[in-house]
C-alpha cells in the first residue's frame, strides 16, 4: 500500500500575528534534514587578577533553522516538467514568497514553516541558490536552495511567554476595569510618573479615558 507523504509547507502572512494568510508553497521533495540552532549570549567581563568568571546572562538569540530545498523541472519528480522556463518559474515563486518587499509593512512577509511536528514562525535570513543541471542551451533544469530562517514572534506572544516584569524590557498589558495609565505605569516601573512616556509611545491623546480590553505597550525607560 502506498503511503501518502506529507510535504513541507511554507506559508507567508501579511501580519506578525499570522492571522492573514498571504500565499503558500509546498516543496517538491522534503529536505533530507534540517538544522535548528539556539545561541545564548553571556557577558564575560573578568576582573583583573582573577582566574575564572561567572558568566552573566545577557539574552537568548532567536532560534535559527537551516535546510535545503530542491527545485527540479526535468520531470523525474511526479512528472513535473517545464521545458520553457526550467526551474526559474519555481524559484521565482519561492523568492516572491520569502523575499518580496511589502510596502504596507515595509519589510518582507512573515513566514511559518510546517512539516510533521515542526512549526516554525520566522523570516528569511539567508538564501544561496546553486544551479546543478542545465539543458544544452543553458536553461537551468535543477537547483538547490540553501535557506536560513530566523525565528520571529509577535510582541504580544513574546511578552506573554517571557512573563518578565523588568522595566528594561518592552511589556504589553491589557487594560482592566479601574485601570489608569499612572497606575499601570507604577506596576511596571515602580513609578507612576512614567505614564507620560507610555502615552507618547502609544500615541494616546486622551490617556485619562482608557478602554477595558485595550492593549498598552510599556517601552523600556531610562531611570
Amino acid at each position: 500500500m502506498t503511503q501518502n507523504v506529507t510535504k513541507m509547507k511554507i506559508i507567508s502572512y501579511a501580519d506578525a500575528e499570522r492571522k492573514n494568510e498571504d500565499s503558500k508553497m509546498e516543496v517538491q521533495v522534503n529536505p533530507e534534514s534540517y538544522t535548528s540552532r539556539i545561541s545564548i549570549g553571556y557577558s564575560q567581563m573578568q576582573a583583573p587578577g582573577t582566574t575564572a568568571i561567572l558568566p552573566q546572562y545577557n539574552k537568548t538569540e532567536p532560534q535559527k533553522l537551516d535546510f535545503e530545498i530542491l527545485f527540479d523541472s526535468t520531470g523525474v519528480i511526479n512528472g513535473e516538467k517545464d521545458e520553457t522556463n526550467g526551474v526559474e518559474s519555481r524559484i521565482d515563486t519561492f523568492k516572491k514568497l520569502v523575499l518580496e518587499y511589502k510596502g504596507d509593512t515595509h519589510r518582507p512577509r512573515f513566514l511559518s514553516i510546517f512539516w510533521g511536528t515542526l512549526k516554525f514562525d520566522c523570516c528569511l535570513e539567508t538564501l544561496d541558490i546553486s544551479y546543478k543541471l542545465f539543458r544544452s542551451d543553458g536553461l537551468p533544469l535543477r537547483a538547490v536552495a540553501k535557506a536560513g530562517f530566523l525565528g520571529s514572534m509577535d510582541d504580544t506572544i513574546r511578552v506573554a511567554k517571557e512573563n518578565a516584569s523588568s522595566p528594561d524590557l518592552t511589556h504589553i498589558r491589557t487594560v482592566k476595569e479601574g485601570d489608569t495609565l499612572p497606575l499601570m505605569a507604577y506596576r511596571i516601573y515602580g513609578d507612576p510618573a512614567y505614564y507620560f512616556e507610555v502615552a507618547r509611545a502609544n500615541n494616546l491623546n486622551d490617556f485619562r479615558n482608557l478602554t477595558t480590553g485595550q492593549k498598552i505597550k510599556f517601552p523600556p525607560v531610562e531611570k
